[in-house]
């Protein structure tokens, strides 16, 4: 049975902290909660517009999809400081899977955004709804895909002061 000072000192040897931080705390995770709101959004006022025909809710998912790519921008600067400057990240294939997936993820969506720069509501049924859906698919392949670097290869993580041997 291992001791909970070795088991300490294990997770010391094997956590990878990240460099794009305030205070130790990853700049990453904090930020992609941003465009997971948006995007989820987006997917949800195509389904109201094409449900009431409202176009507000085609201009909402419109800015919807905009702000989802703001933020996707900068929680992307985040991880890709964290997968510049740690060689342990890049050395996870689980890591390159993600930053390949947000990649496909932001592409996506940028479609999404151009289709509706003329007229929102025009693009709405069958593109925009798909590239919304197909979007969300790949947010939650991206986030399991992240999740699972942090929660189980401890990717972003470091000891608390309550930790420290």
């Amino acid at each position: 049975m291992m001791m909970e000072e070795e088991k300490r000192n294990l997770h010391r040897d094997i956590r990878i902290p990240s460099t794009a931080a305030i205070y130790s705390h990853p700049l990453h995770p904090m930020l992609v909660t941003f465009p997971i709101a948006f995007f989820t959004g987006t997917l949800f006022s195509d389904i109201a517009f094409l449900w009431s025909g409202d176009p507000f809710w085609a201009r909402a998912a419109f800015w919807l999809v905009l702000s989802g790519l703001v933020g996707g921008a900068a929680a992307a600067i985040a991880g890709i400081t964290d997968f510049l400057t740690v060689v342990a990240i890049r050395n996870k294939i689980r890591s390159w899977g993600h930053f390949l997936a947000a990649i496909a993820l932001l592409s996506f969506a940028s479609a999404n955004m151009v289709l509706r720069l003329d007229h929102p509501g025009a693009v709405v049924f069958p593109w925009g709804v798909f590239l919304s859906a197909l979007t969300m698919l790949m947010l939650a392949f991206t986030g399991y895909l992240g999740g699972k670097l942090v929660f189980h290869e401890l990717v972003g993580t470091y000891l608390t002061e309550e930790e420290e041997p």
